[in-house]
């Protein structure tokens, strides 16, 4: 199957696809099953941690997938009690991915609940030694990216958190945005009401699911998303969504949805 065009943003490592395949609660064979069957459908862009235990599985769906290492951009992250131990857990994420280095690692949670840019630290001494292409922090609040920048002298390429529709905070995406860091979203049906009357309408419109709108209006900002699903039928219609787009009209409305 040719791969439908995903937009992509630039990362000081490589380009980052707008959408991916979360991995999050997906083990054993249905996590090997569900990123073989996205790379398949042409997603190219999988998003795992140490922490989700299935950096095995991933690593085996992209070797037998017959998709080039080069053509995948891989997302791994470290647990926050890993941290001291930052070069023996990447390079265990890395054997168990089968490969010799990730487009993105991320600081999991901030350790602590603290920004801790010792952290940080050697996140970009692994960086500069090739192993990791890019590097980022997750669940962090911009207060704890400030304090890694200020510290560092390099601002964080991701944030991950929980975003959608419902999350929608103009505020904190200017913040990030203004600082060059990309947002990145995940769980992005969590906490949205598909039901919405407001998602209806713009489905139906476009001849889509509320889901897909959903997604759409993350691509349509800018934002990464990364749905998660092991079902076959929603990994593709998760990725069925290049084919139209929102008008402006159209993202205001979902934007109040977080109203």
């Amino acid at each position: 199957m040719t791969p439908t065009p995903i937009p992509t943003v630039p990362l000081p490592g490589g380009d980052m696809p707008l959408l991916g395949l979360g991995t999050w609660q997906s083990e054993g064979d249905d996590a090997y099953r569900s990123v073989r069957h996205a790379l398949d459908v042409g997603y190219r862009h999988v998003d795992t941690a140490t922490g989700y235990g299935n950096e095995d599985q991933v690593g085996r769906a992209l070797a037998e997938s017959g998709v080039a290492r080069s053509d995948v951009f891989v997302t791994t992250k470290l647990p926050p009690d890993a941290a001291g131990r930052e070069r023996a857990t990447l390079e265990a994420s890395l054997r168990d991915l089968g490969t010799d280095y990730v487009d993105l690692w991320l600081i999991h949670w901030p350790p602590n609940k603290e920004a801790s840019p010792w952290v940080w630290e050697q996140f970009l001494t692994l960086r500069d030694e090739g192993l990791v292409r890019s590097v980022g922090v997750s669940n962090y609040s911009v207060e704890q990216v400030d304090i890694l920048s200020e510290q560092t002298g390099q601002t964080p390429a991701v944030d991950q958190i929980p975003w959608s529709p419902a999350d929608y905070d103009q505020r904190l995406a200017g913040e990030l945005a203004r600082r060059g860091v990309v947002l990145e979203g995940y769980s992005p049906f969590k906490r949205t009401d598909l039901d919405s009357p407001v998602l209806r309408d713009v489905a139906e419109a476009h001849g889509v699911t509320p889901a897909q709108v959903v997604l759409r209006w993350h691509i349509d900002h800018g934002f990464v998303v990364i749905p998660k699903s092991v079902t076959p039928e929603r990994i593709e219609a998760n990725f069925d969504v290049a084919g139209f787009t929102l008008d402006a009209e159209q993202l205001a409305q979902v934007d109040a949805l977080a109203d």
